[in-house]
């Protein structure tokens, strides 16, 4: 008990702070230090919510443990009042678990077709829609920044950028949900393009970038870049206009290369490439910080290994299987349909049980 009282004291602390600074009209005049300011205060929030629930539940245990010891009849009452008190300490205790500094970020998330061709190009669609619904469930935006289709109606590759409409509270953040996609996702069926009714495998891959909120996050320099112009192009390469609009931006230091064709004007497909490259440049930062992080301290290592194959939807037996937690369900039509949510919510909760282990030991 006294830990959790250590742990949460400075929090309360800062959530007050915030909250004194946000009641401040000059603040407002920055946006984007509000913003970051108003994600900090909803996170605390949930913390101060937890622990006054936590500190009232403790009340009633005193209470009740007075009556009890006056009157044996109320023991039944006192057991009930601290297996909630009990529940609101395990809550904080959750709450209280070294967060993701990236959770409440919005993200670029990129699908890519992987081996399987056109099959493979399709199922990279249906991935895209599957999480434009599931962005639409949580109240998201969302907005294609980029695009390559593919000649049956797929995409060789996609960016499209997921926003929270507020300031999500813990683990909420799109971040926080979308980060456990990152992966290579495989798909069983019976391609359109298969006249012999056989199930072919095909796989496509799904990066999650949270994305910086200003220019200024992640800076980069004119000579760092080299910018190549060039006529965008549709399914089966042909010309889609008879300007040089698309843009293709290589970043030197470190190889990057992204392009973007979707714009009408070079200037617009310029200020999306860079967009994309901020956010693939952030990431790139925080892995190498979280690798420096995980050799320093063990009980840091990530659980949940998003390099790997971490998805099977099997068509056939209408069947999802996420390899890393071992979670398996027979309605593939609805996670495709955007019910994501027990999916995500099987690698968040294996995570923290790793995080809760790690902390107990």
């Amino acid at each position: 008990m006294a830990g959790l009282e250590s742990a949460v004291r400075p929090l309360l602390a800062t959530h007050a702070e915030l909250e004194q600074r946000l009641a401040d009209p000059a603040v407002h005049a920055d946006q984007a230090t509000a913003k970051r300011l108003g994600r900090q205060y909803a996170e605390l929030t949930g913390v101060v919510e937890a622990y006054r629930a936590w500190r009232s539940a403790l009340d009633d245990v005193g209470a009740a443990r007075e009556l009890a010891d006056e009157d044996p009849a109320f023991g039944t009452e006192l057991v009930a009042v601290e297996e909630v008190a009990g529940s609101a300490a395990e809550r904080l205790r959750r709450l209280l678990l070294p967060r993701d500094p990236d959770d409440a970020r919005d993200v670029i998330l990129e699908i890519k077709a992987g081996e399987g061709g056109e099959e493979s190009a399709l199922f990279a669609g249906d991935l895209l829609r599957m999480y434009l619904r599931y962005a639409e469930r949580r109240g998201w935006r969302t907005e294609i920044i980029s695009a390559t289709e593919s000649d049956l109606g797929g995409y060789k590759d996609v960016s499209v950028a997921v926003k929270s409409r507020r300031a999500p509270a813990p683990g909420e953040g799109v971040y926080a949900r979308l980060k456990y996609e990152g992966g290579v996702h495989r798909v069983q069926r019976v391609p359109v393009t298969e006249s012999a009714g056989r199930i072919h495998t095909s796989a496509a891959g799904v990066l999650v970038l949270p994305e910086p909120e200003d220019a200024e996050e992640v800076a980069i320099r004119d000579d760092e870049v080299r910018i190549d112009v060039f006529r965008s192009s549709g399914p089966g390469g042909q010309s889609v206009n008879t300007t040089d609009s698309a843009v293709r931006i290589t970043h030197l230091p470190t190889g990057l290369v992204v392009s973007c064709q979707n714009e009408k004007s070079q200037l617009q497909n310029k200020e999306q490439a860079l967009r994309i490259l901020r956010a693939r440049l952030h990431a790139m930062a925080a892995e190498a910080a979280r690798a420096e992080a995980a050799k320093a301290r063990r009980s840091q290592v990530r659980t949940v290994d998003r390099s790997e194959r971490i998805r099977t939807y099997n068509f056939p037996e209408n069947r999802i299987a996420d390899h890393r937690t071992g979670f398996k369900a027979y309605n593939l039509d609805q996670v495709l349909a955007g019910e994501l949510d027990p999916v995500i919510g099987s690698c968040a909760e294996t995570e923290e049980a790793a995080a809760l282990a790690g902390t107990a030991g």
